[in-house]
Formats: structure tokens, sequence, C-alpha cells
């Protein structure tokens, strides 16, 4: 499967993780940072958090690797959670911030 159709796929299974806190998925909140391919079936992703004090952050990391584990041709998923640079809201997409009432 071409790496294009391979990281359309990942991106379909990370819009259905949500921050528990905001009603927004992790895709459009801006806290995945990267979807590198080390080989056409590993993926490592770097993503971040709202706030890295966040009591559940294993919970979505897991959740994380779990979905992207669902994508049919995947075999193995590393997630860095990563802190730099640090998340702000001009990071969120332009539906996130239409969601949650951001002037965009």
């Amino acid at each position: 499967m071409a790496a294009s159709l391979m990281r359309d796929l990942i991106i379909e299974k990370l819009c259905t993780v949500y921050d528990p806190e905001i009603p927004v998925n992790i895709w459009d909140l801006g806290l995945i940072y990267e979807i590198h391919f080390v080989k056409p079936a590993e993926v490592i992703i770097d993503m971040t958090l709202t706030a890295p004090g966040c009591p559940i952050a294993d919970e979505i990391v897991q959740r994380v690797h779990d979905v992207v584990m669902e994508v049919e041709g995947i075999e193995s998923v590393t997630v860095n959670l990563v802190f730099e640079p640090a998340w702000g809201p001009e990071r969120m997409s332009e539906v996130a911030k239409l969601e949650l009432g951001y002037d965009i």
C-alpha cells in the first residue's frame, strides 16, 4: 500500500481519539506532530498533549497506539510523547476552532 494512502488511513483512525476534556479529536486539536514511516509497515508518531501534566497521558498514548495498529498493513507503532514545541490553540484546525468557538 502506498505511504500516502497508509498515512490517510492512520489519520482517519486518529480522528476517532478524543481528548477527554475537550470534545475534539486529537488530529484536529493539532496534538499529532509527525507521522514517520520507518518501513512500510512500521510507523512512529510524535504527539503532544494540551497540558504536560495530563493525568491520563498514558491512556491517550495507548489509545493512539491501538487505533493505528488497527490499520491494515501496520505491524509496529511507536508513539513518542513530546512537549517541544509546546502545544497552543494555533495548532488546531479550523474545524476544531469552530467547534470550540475560537475566532478564525
